[in-house]
C-alpha cells in the first residue's frame, strides 16, 4: 500500500501526525537530508514538500498576508455567524488567530501535523490539535459551520484530493461551508514566464511527482469538481491573478519573495535528488527573479467554495 494511501481513521484513534522520522530517507529508497545545525528541516515520512522550521514560518506568515490582501479578507465563502471554525493545515496559525478575534463568540481550531509557531497568548476561543488530512480528520460528523483549506497542493497527493476534500464535507455541519484555496506549480500558472522559471518549474514537478504531488496543475483546475463529488451545493470557483515581482508594487514584491524563499527552501533537496551543484540550482532561481520583472510575470490562485446541504 503506497505510503500517501488515505484511510479515514475511527474517531476513537489518536490524532494522527506524530509518525516518527524515518532514518532510511527522505524520499523510500532514498538518502536522507541531514537535519543540521543550520539547515532546513524536512518531514521524513511525509509527502509535504517544503521545510518546517523557522525560515518555513515567517514565509507563511507573510504570504497569508498577500493572500489576505489579494482576497480582500480571509475567505470569500457567505459565512454568517459560525459557531465552530475549522482550518486545516493551519501552518503558523495567523489566519485562525485572525478569525477568532473576527468572531468572538466561535470556537476556532487549527489542526496541523504539529504545531510550528506556539503562540505564547493565543486567542482565548482558539485552540490547536495535532492531526492529519491523509488519515481522517479526530472530528465528529457535522461538527463545524466553516471548515478553511488552503495552500496544501505540496501536501497531499493528487490520488488523496478527492477523498480529503469528502473528510471536510463530513465534519461540516448542515448550511455550513468548506473554502478551498489552491495554486498550481506547473510553469504554466504563472504567466509569461521565461526559460530560467520553465526549468525551475520542471525541475520542482518532477520532485512533487515523485511523491504522487500534483504536477500538473490538475488540483487547482478541480476544486470546483471536488467539492461537488462531496455533494455540497452552491458551489462557486473564482481564479485569482496576482503579480509577481517589482513591477506589481507592494504585493507583487511580496509574492516575488514568497517565490524566492519557497524555492529557496527546495533548492537542497533539488540538488540531492538530481545531483545538480546547488549553487546552480540557486543562480537559476535568481534568473527566475529576473525574468518576473522583465516579463511582467503574474501567478493565478483559485477560490472556491461550497455549501453542505
Amino acid at each position: 500500500m503506497p505510503w500517501w494511501f488515505f484511510r479515514r481513521r475511527s474517531r476513537n484513534t489518536p490524532p494522527a501526525g506524530t509518525s516518527a522520522q524515518s532514518s532510511s530517507g527522505w524520499l523510500p529508497g532514498e538518502v536522507a537530508l541531514p537535519n543540521l545545525q543550520g539547515s532546513r528541516r524536512y518531514l521524513q515520512e511525509q509527502p509535504y514538500l517544503l521545510p518546517k522550521d523557522l525560515g518555513e514560518v515567517n514565509r507563511l506568515d507573510f504570504q497569508h498576508y498577500i493572500l489576505r490582501a489579494a482576497l480582500h479578507g480571509n475567505y470569500l465563502a457567505p459565512i454568517e455567524q459560525p459557531r465552530r471554525i475549522l482550518d486545516v493545515g493551519c501552518g503558523t496559525g495567523q489566519w485562525a488567530f485572525e478569525l477568532a478575534h473576527q468572531f468572538p463568540h466561535a470556537e476556532v481550531v487549527g489542526l496541523d501535523l504539529e504545531q510550528v509557531k506556539p503562540s505564547a497568548s493565543p486567542p482565548p476561543n482558539y485552540r490547536f490539535v495535532q492531526g492529519d488530512i491523509l488519515q481522517g480528520l479526530p472530528f465528529d460528523d457535522n461538527s463545524f459551520d466553516f471548515v478553511h483549506q488552503r495552500l496544501l497542493v505540496l501536501a497531499i497527493p493528487q490520488a488523496a484530493w478527492p477523498a480529503a476534500v469528502q473528510e471536510l464535507a463530513r465534519v461540516t455541519a448542515p448550511g455550513g461551508w468548506v473554502e478551498l484555496v489552491e495554486t498550481s506549480i506547473h510553469i504554466s500558472n504563472l504567466t509569461p514566464s521565461g526559460p530560467a522559471n520553465q526549468q525551475v518549474a520542471s525541475l520542482i514537478g518532477q520532485l512533487a511527482a515523485l511523491r504522487g504531488l500534483d504536477s500538473e496543475g490538475v488540483v487547482a483546475r478541480s476544486l470546483d469538481h471536488y467539492l461537488a463529488q462531496a455533494r455540497l451545493k452552491q458551489i462557486q470557483c473564482h481564479p485569482i491573478k496576482i503579480p509577481v515581482g517589482e513591477w506589481g508594487g507592494r504585493i507583487g514584491s511580496l509574492l516575488a519573495l514568497d517565490f524566492r524563499t519557497m524555492w529557496t527552501a527546495i533548492s537542497t533537496p533539488l540538488a540531492a535528488r538530481f545531483q545538480i551543484p546547488e549553487q546552480e540550482i540557486l543562480q537559476l532561481i535568481d534568473r527566475a527573479c529576473q525574468e518576473w520583472n522583465e516579463l511582467h510575470s503574474s501567478c493565478s490562485f483559485t477560490v472556491a467554495y461550497g455549501q453542505k446541504p
